[in-house]
């Protein structure tokens, strides 16, 4: 069994431990807050074992009546891996804990590379994560680029992709960042860090990329063109995308008129928090001409990286290999 921790209990750290719970290998032996919140008080009475993330915040937890079980360095002693999900920018803080307890760590898309200098996609680089102390799982928007370049890049071979996303503003609940009356260019410059952050999962890959936010909060869009080798076809491309795992293909005509109606599937197939692990590809809009494809592609920013999570702590782990990791990991949230 491998012994997890989940240090951070937000949008990323909520769904990881709860995946973490699903896996027959995987024992979680607690999260991590900050603040004595509903979001603790609810991980407490789903019997989670909760932890203050140090002890400043522990006479926090007492006030509020919700009880910890000691502090994150408590918890580390406990564990053989630890997915950290603190917000943007402060697990390269959180590194050196790690590092002090003897941990491997799984860090997210907020951080840079050269935190540790290793990008994950299972799909891509799983068997290159073995035996790895620290790996980055990367951006929602990073993971479904490298799925479905992934996909076109081994079935037919990229030329160049270029890659426009329209993205959320915030996530449902950040009311601090939204919602806006604008459309923001995000960055102004171009080309943006989407394109190198794909390379450093599929090196040598030709890709720009330029982004843009919009007044949404449940997922992100991408218009993808890519400049395929030889001489590819409409037919051949969505074979591509639809042996590639993790790729979702719905169709307008069956109605699936927007991202709105996405998230309703997810609703109603009973999916935890309406959940979308897959990069959605709507069928009808993946097109060939001259050598190129096009096709629009959809990102549940909140859930897309919760089976990364899951196989990034197998692959640092060892003993298991990446087609198994992946079939094992979708079985358990119900991906097709």
């Amino acid at each position: 069994m491998i012994r997890v921790a989940v240090n951070g209990y937000g949008t990323i750290g909520r769904r990881v431990a709860d995946a973490v719970l699903k896996q027959k290998d995987m024992e979680l032996e607690g999260v991590t807050k900050v603040r004595g919140d509903y979001r603790a008080r609810l991980a407490v009475e789903k019997g989670l074992p909760l932890y203050a993330a140090d002890g400043r915040h522990v006479p926090e937890f007492a006030k509020a009546g919700i009880e910890t079980k000691g502090t994150l360095n408590d918890l580390l002693k406990r564990v053989d891996v630890v997915v950290d999900a603190t917000p943007d920018e402060i697990g390269r803080g959180n590194k050196p804990i790690y590092e002090r307890a003897g941990v491997k760590a799984i860090f997210q898309g907020g951080e840079e590379h050269s935190l540790t200098n290793f990008s994950f996609v299972a799909q891509c680089n799983f068997e290159k994560a073995a035996g790895k102390n620290m790996v980055r799982v990367v951006s929602c928007n990073t993971t479904a680029l490298c799925r479905t370049l992934h996909a076109l890049n081994s079935g037919l071979g990229i030329l160049k992709a270029r890659v426009v996303l329209v993205r959320r503003a915030a996530d449902p609940d950040e009311t601090s960042k939204g919602p806006i009356d604008a459309i923001v260019p995000d960055p102004v410059t171009v080309p943006s860090h989407h394109g190198p952050d794909v390379q450093s999962v599929i090196e040598g890959l030709n890709i720009t990329t330029m982004a843009l936010k919009v007044p949404e909060t449940h997922m992100h869009l991408h218009s993808v063109i890519a400049s395929l080798k030889g001489q590819p076809t409409r037919d051949r491309v969505l074979d591509a995308l639809a042996k590639e795992p993790r790729v979702l293909l719905v169709d307008a005509n069956a109605g699936f008129k927007s991202t709105a109606s996405i998230i309703d599937m997810a609703r109603e197939m009973n999916r935890p928090r309406n959940d979308v692990y897959e990069a959605v590809v709507w069928k009808d809009s993946v097109s060939v001409a001259d050598g190129e494809a096009y096709f629009f592609l959809a990102v549940h920013q909140e859930a897309i990286v919760t089976p990364e999570n899951i196989d990034a702590i197998r692959a640092v782990s060892g003993g298991i290999g990446k087609e198994q990791s992946m079939r094992v990991t979708d079985a358990s949230l119900g991906i097709a």
